[in-house]
């Protein structure tokens, strides 16, 4: 490895300035617990096993050290990462090209599916580090397209999917192609015994690192969800805001940027909120804090770190914005409310990328998330109707009306009272009845009947499987009602079930690409009747 010149601390992990900077960018403001562990040892040239669920930041983990490995003026491939699938290699490429962005490393992903013309114009015009699926780089490697004779570290990513998936002799064979005095990496949620030898086939006294939270405890708080998209989270976000009562919220993005981001957006709309992160001067944060606790602003939008260490009573609801990137900054969190014996509520925007994140937290912390469903906006109506006659009952009580009934007065001769007083209710809050409902959107024509989506599963009879075993299945992994579960047609090779049109992406998240019966399965929307 080599020595990092000008270095600043991240966390209590020294990286360079440029990887701090591209880091900071990403909205990372201190390293999760796979990368405390696992960072030190890299950067030290040990291999590594790693026992580490999706949704825990280990990315970064790997990805930090091979940026600060690399070197970018040479450009030839010096660092190998194998993934089970092409969204994977995508998703991993990405990240580690923002890492790599001041240091000016190049990455490429390589996989299935993608013209491989284009892949191999790629390679020849230099890159440093490869990600692709291991059908794709035997491939490359059977054509001599990708050369890893200078590869200095390998990197085997959710390596029991890929045991899962038969590519286990397919691993053995890209490994075979790489120098022996290379530094390998293996990261798994599982380790079952295939993946053990395969390790100490071909790892060196390897370090054995594990994040796993089996002992997260969860405050005893509500607890909910709301599915939502990208386009429409802030507006869903708002509807939530207008139709629960509450006192004061902490709301919790990932990045300083999207802070900044949710702020402008919410005071735009006239919610009162403020900004808490890393960026602020010890002045502003006590400013903020004031206001808050003084009850001048009602939203405190913040970052997982700038939040550490507040202790502020009367929270009523915590909101994940974004869902934390591992599960024990989730219980961090949701901490922060339902303090001193009081009521609580811990409230999660998901996106259908979320869902298995959000199964992990269920999972590690042992406890079930309840799923609501947006409020309509005829109930955000009735919300702010209450709201209307409570002001309108204290301003009678009060008097001090005579000005406005000289003006009443005057109109009551032409007009109706019941519609000068509906007029000026109108004029003084300026309602726009005419906003409509946002809508779902739609799966098109899948073949289900009204209300519900079609989905094809390609597994049927010859795996084994049943009726009841779908139903079984799709309630525990979704904790979606089993009787809400519409028609099921079971084929020899494959399955049709129709679900709530809300429970759809839910299902489509949490089951595709699973193992049933041994089999890894794909989940999709149907196309229509055939």
């Amino acid at each position: 490895m080599k020595i990092l010149k000008d270095t600043v601390n991240f966390g209590e992990l020294k990286i360079s300035r440029q990887v701090y900077q591209a880091l900071a960018d990403m909205g990372f403001e201190e390293p999760t617990p796979i990368q405390q562990k696992a960072v030190p040892l890299l950067f030290e040239g040990k291999d590594v096993i790693g026992q580490a669920q999706t949704g825990t930041g280990k990315t970064a983990a790997f990805g930090v050290p091979i940026i600060e490995m690399v070197n970018a003026r040479y450009g030839g491939v010096q660092a190998l990462i194998v993934t089970p699938t092409r969204e994977l290699a995508i998703q991993v490429a990405e990240e580690i090209s923002r890492i790599g962005k001041y240091l000016r490393v190049r990455t490429l992903p390589i996989y299935g599916g993608q013209s491989i013309d284009r892949q191999i114009r790629g390679l020849k015009q230099g890159v440093q580090v490869v990600i692709g699926t291991p059908g794709r780089l035997l491939d490359h490697l059977s054509r001599k397209t990708l050369w890893l004779d200078n590869i200095k570290v390998v990197v085997l990513d959710e390596a029991d999917e890929m045991l899962d998936m038969g590519f286990i002799e397919d691993i053995e064979s890209i490994l075979q192609a790489t120098p022996p005095a290379r530094q390998t990496l293996l990261f798994s949620a599982t380790m079952p015994e295939e993946i053990r030898n395969l390790a100490r086939k071909y790892l060196k006294n390897p370090e054995y690192i594990t994040v796993s939270k089996h002992n997260l405890t969860v405050p005893q708080i509500e607890q909910v969800y709301y599915e939502t998209r990208e386009p429409n989270k802030l507006d869903n976000l708002c509807r939530l805001l207008d139709s629960v009562n509450v006192t004061l919220s902490i709301i919790f993005c990932r990045t300083k940027r999207g802070v900044d981001e949710l702020v402008a957006g919410l005071q735009a709309r006239g919610y009162p909120a403020a900004a808490l992160h890393g960026d602020l001067s010890q002045y502003q944060r006590n400013h903020v804090m004031r206001q808050f606790k003084t009850g001048q602003i009602d939203y405190l939008v913040a970052t997982d770190v700038a939040a550490r260490g507040l202790d502020i009573e009367n929270i009523s609801h915590v909101i994940n914005y974004d869902i934390p990137q591992d599960p024990e900054f989730y219980v961090h969190r949701i901490g922060r409310t339902g303090r001193a014996g009081k009521s609580g509520v811990a409230v999660t925007l998901v996106g259908p990328r979320d869902y298995r994140q959000l199964k992990l937290i269920e999972r590690l912390t042992k406890t079930r998330i309840r799923r609501e469903k947006l409020p309509s906006q005829a109930d955000i109506y009735e919300r702010q109707k209450e709201g209307i006659r409570e002001r309108i009952h204290r301003m009678l009580n009060e008097g001090k009306l005579a000005y406005y009934r000289n003006i009443v007065d005057s109109l009551v001769d032409e007009y109706d009272p019941m519609d000068i007083a509906a007029a000026a209710l109108k004029l003084s809050l300026d309602l726009d009845e005419d906003r409509e409902d946002l809508t779902v959107e739609s799966f098109g024509n899948t073949g289900a009947r009204s209300g519900m989506v079609r989905l094809f599963i390609n597994i049927g009879r010859k795996d084994n499987i049943a009726t009841g075993d779908l139903v079984r299945i799709m309630a525990e992994e979704t904790g979606m009602p089993e009787n809400s579960v519409g028609n099921i047609n079971i084929y020899e090779k494959f399955s049709f079930v129709e679900v709530p049109e809300e429970w759809a992406n839910c299902v489509i998240s949490c089951l595709h690409r699973q193992t049933i019966r041994g089999r890894r399965v794909s989940v999709e929307p149907a196309r229509g009747k055939g």
